[in-house]
């Protein structure tokens, strides 16, 4: 190849030679060469620069084994099970089964598929190539497939260099890459590099070494084109979920190992508190409470800096700006509002109640950690539509009008009224949500957001002391824990 260029490259410049001995006019011919060589050094920097990157991937700078990730016990086993092809290569052979091409992770963001694709590379002793979907697309026809070629050409060469049998290519967002075709009408780039990566992978032979799996990650299946998805490309889906508490405490542990506790025990409690939060969040937790040990200055990371973490992933970082004090009331009494509504119909969930602004809210209340809980009642979701709306009614009875703050708490309410709805739940028995005419389902959702309403305005009438004196206090307070709250609330006091 490279020949072949320096011939060319020769005889172009000893044609221009003897044109300008002939008294020809080159100038023209060296401008259009000059542009036209630019053009191609362009194209080949661009494919060539990301095709190295994507070769070099993420590097492993200290393996990781499946021990090291919590919280996905199904997963690893599934995984596990998956790679036997390459752990038992001879006894796969022996019983005639087809080894796995592909494996696909499925998972929303944060849960751990890179550590997986990366625990499977130091569990079968593979060379491990990482790459984004992302960096196979380009505006230039060709690019991208080829560098889907170059990928599993790297991979293959990365693996004989070093001595292994096997060789892992793991492809992060593959819905970038592999989406259906035809979605993307503007050029045909993107179905030139799916076709390619379904070709290299069709090319896959298991009898050959090194042997080759193709490991991809995304949070978007039903994006991708079915031809990925049918057997013999990624023949095994494996989900990986949000953890449970119980997988919560175990990367907890795992985040935790070097850094100093002055009770493991507040693990636990953050680990009920902490329901839907990814190993993502989880990490950032146990490092955000070791950076506010180390503002105060204390050697141990206490049961408090856990609570403040959780609140400054959840929500984000105090602001430095205070509102004014009309808007600072306006926010006592809509938090307030919440407070009470949610002990009342929910008694022991009210956990701590703060007006520090923080990320884009300006208050927040705070439940009480309970059992990780997958399934709802009817009077459960009324219940949430209930202290969801207590801050705006709580903001009518006492300032007697509304607010914009009240945005976010009414978009999930209705989302929890159509939730209702669309799960038979409703007056209107099984439904199908697709079918369900718009305005019904309007009708239906309005209706039972106005019921929930005006029982929350029931309890907070009858609260209007409690209201009014709690608002007060958090005003002058600013954060009010458990403890303060019960000192002005009495639980027994008052019913839904």
């Amino acid at each position: 190849m490279y020949r072949l260029k320096e011939v060319v490259a020769g005889s172009s410049l000893a044609l221009l030679m003897v044109l300008g001995i002939m008294g020809f006019n080159v100038t023209p011919l060296v401008l259009l060469l000059a542009l036209i060589g630019t053009f191609y050094f362009f194209i080949q920097s661009q494919g060539g620069l990301k095709l190295k990157n994507a070769g070099q991937g993420v590097k492993i700078s200290s393996p990781i084994s499946f021990a090291d990730i919590g919280g996905q016990d199904t997963a690893v086993k599934e995984l596990q099970e998956a790679l036997q092809f390459i752990v038992k290569a001879e006894e796969i052979a022996q019983m005639g089964i087809r080894p796995l091409k592909g494996v696909l992770l499925v998972g929303p963001p944060g849960t751990g598929k890179t550590l997986l694709a990366r625990a499977a590379a130091a569990y079968t002793s593979s060379s491990f190539i990482a790459a984004s979907g992302g960096e196979f697309v380009e505006i230039y026809a060709g690019v991208g497939a080829r560098r889907i070629r170059q990928l599993f050409q790297d991979a293959r060469k990365k693996a004989s260099g070093e001595k292994s049998k096997s060789a892992i290519i793991f492809i992060d967002e593959l819905e970038v890459l592999g989406a259906k075709r035809g979605t993307h009408s503007s050029h045909m780039e993107y179905d030139q590099t799916l076709n390619q990566l379904l070709v290299e992978m069709d090319g896959i032979d298991s009898r050959v070494e090194p042997r080759v799996l193709v490991i991809g990650a995304t949070n978007r299946a039903d994006m991708l084109d079915p031809a990925l998805l049918r057997p013999g490309r990624f023949d095994r889906q494996v989900q990986v979920n949000l953890p449970d508490r119980e997988g919560r405490r175990r990367i907890l542990d795992i985040h935790t190992r070097n850094k100093p506790l002055a009770d493991p025990k507040v693990l636990d409690e953050i680990a009920r508190a902490t329901f839907g939060f990814s190993g993502a969040h989880l990490e950032s937790l146990a490092n955000e409470a070791a950076i506010l040990a180390l503002r105060e200055d204390v050697s141990l990371i206490e049961s408090h800096h856990f609570s403040e973490a959780v609140n400054k992933v959840i929500m984000g970082e105090k602001l430095q700006r205070r509102p004014s004090e009309a808007e600072l009331r306006r926010v006592a009494v809509h938090e307030s509002g919440h407070a009470i509504v949610s002990e009342t119909v929910e008694p022991g969930s009210v956990s701590s109640l703060t007006i520090v602004p923080r990320g884009r809210a300006l208050g927040f209340l705070r439940k009480a950690p309970r059992d990780d809980q997958y399934l709802y009642t009817l009077d459960e979701m009324e219940k949430q539509i209930m202290i969801m709306l207590a801050g705006a009614v709580a903001e009518e009875l006492v300032l007697e009008d509304r607010s914009t703050g009240a945005r976010n708490d009414f978009e999930q309410a209705w989302e929890k009224a159509r939730q209702i709805v669309e799960t038979g739940l409703s007056s209107l028995g099984v439904v199908n949500g697709d079918d369900l005419p718009s305005r019904l389902l309007y009708e239906e959702c309005k209706e039972i957001l106005q019921r929930m309403e005006d029982k929350t305005r029931i309890i907070l009438n009858n609260s209007r002391d409690i209201l009014n004196t709690l608002s007060a206090t958090i005003i002058e307070e600013e954060n009010m824990d458990r403890n303060r709250f019960y000192e002005i609330f009495n639980p027994g006091s008052y019913q839904a």
